[in-house]
């Protein structure tokens, strides 16, 4: 922190723990609290540190006027026996600002995860759980009663577990069974102590830019420092209940290329994997989490020295993004189309054929215009046609997989 004109005196009464959280646990909670009780000491020790405040004692000022009562007393007898008069007590600090505030939440299990594997008895897995602590701290002027500012901060608490275990017959009657792991969990003192150290922190920078108290050297108003915490600010108000960044929402329409690989199913075996190209038009609506789109698509479904024919299909749908508010998004799409081909024959009744589309993907803003896509999708057509045999009971398919951009353009929604 840049040095103070001059220390503010300030007085803490009680930094309490206002959660009334007790710890919790797999089956209940325990009769621990959920985070430290000794918030007062944390920070104390902190305003200490900034060099900013001169704390002075309130958290236990019966103690204290107990002790300088006994001085009292005993100077007054020590007066009364040797004659000698002894020099009074100085007076006490008054603080010219009153901090009050606590710990608001605790909140538990706000993200939780883990992924695993196992094959013929071996196995490993993890897991992972994150809870935030908040802290708000507001400075109270003694001579009015006003509440100068108001802060608050949070801290994330992390605690992850992995495992990994064998379970193998490795002779007749003889069983090996094995297992191994370790747990951290991030004490939550020292998430608490991390918050209420950066609640002092932007206390300190909030108070500069108000007037409220100025650094010894005026350009510290616009130091590095300063300008760090006004970014870090601003880039806060950006950012979700679980941290994640929140992007502006693309553009109004997108226009896209993909590319891709499909793969027939039908009535004849031996399929190839054939190339696709396809042009995508999308409108998103509003600030939903819904986009429909219009694809134009060309590409070609084959099997060994049966079938070789190239298609365009023309469809329609919807797109619902899982995520709309941030940077990676899964997503599901559905619609129908037709589609047709590139050498009608007697058969195939002029070439048209009806078909449904769904599938899942993701997508991931680069920027705010410019999106990459990768997908997984499904067609499926409403006759047994494609192949131009109609045999067994389940309509002809086949499966693609895309990759493509998406440039997004017009006006964009916050």
């Amino acid at each position: 922190m840049p040095p103070a004109r001059e220390k503010a005196v300030v007085a803490v009464y009680k930094f309490r723990d206002q959660t009334g959280q007790y710890k919790p646990q797999l089956n209940g909670s325990s009769f621990s609290t959920a985070v430290t009780q000794g918030a007062t000491s944390i920070l104390l020790r902190a305003l200490e540190e900034s060099q900013w405040f001169e704390p002075i004692e309130r958290e236990n000022l019966s103690n204290l006027l107990n002790e300088r009562k006994i001085i009292r007393s005993t100077r007054a007898e020590y007066t009364e026996q040797t004659g000698q008069k002894q020099p009074a007590l100085p007076p006490l600090l008054f603080a010219g600002i009153i901090l009050e505030g606590g710990i608001i939440s605790y909140d538990a299990n706000m993200l939780t995860g883990g992924a695993g594997i196992r094959y013929f008895g071996a196995s490993a897995s993890g897991q992972y759980r994150q809870d935030r602590v908040t802290v708000y701290l507001r400075a109270i002027s003694t001579s009015t009663g006003r509440i100068m500012k108001t802060v608050y901060t949070s801290k994330t608490i992390l605690s992850q577990q992995v495992d990994a275990s064998l379970f193998r017959f490795v002779s007749f009657k003889r069983l090996l069974e094995t297992e191994t792991g370790f747990t951290y969990n991030e004490p939550s003192e020292m998430a608490v102590k991390e918050a209420i150290e950066k609640s002092v922190e932007a206390l300190i920078y909030e108070g500069m830019q108000a007037g409220l108290w100025a650094p010894r050297d005026p350009t510290a108003l616009t130091s590095p420092a300063m300008l760090a915490y006004q970014k870090e600010k601003e880039e806060n108000l950006e950012l979700d209940v679980l941290g994640n960044r929140k992007m502006d929402r693309p553009g109004f329409i997108g226009i896209g290329l993909t590319g891709a690989a499909q793969r027939y199913s039908g009535d004849l075996a031996h399929t190839l994997t054939r190339p696709n190209v396809e042009l995508t038009l999308r409108r998103q609506w509003g600030q939903s989490r819904w986009t429909s789109f219009l694809n134009l698509g060309r590409g070609n479904l084959a099997a060994e020295r049966y079938f070789d024919q190239n298609f365009n299909y023309l469809e329609t749908g919807v797109q619902m993004r899982v995520l709309p508010h941030e940077r990676f998004t899964p997503y599901l799409l559905a619609g129908a189309g037709i589609t047709t081909r590139n050498r009608p024959t007697f058969t195939s009744r002029n070439g048209l054929l009806p078909h449904v589309v769904f599938g899942v993907g993701a997508e991931y803003l680069v920027t705010s215009s410019l999106g990459l896509n990768l997908s997984a999708d499904n067609h499926t057509f409403l006759n047994d046609r494609l192949d131009e045999i109609n045999q067994g009971k389940y309509n002809d398919y086949y499966w693609a997989g895309r990759f493509g951009v998406v440039l997004y353009l017009g006006r964009r929604t916050k």
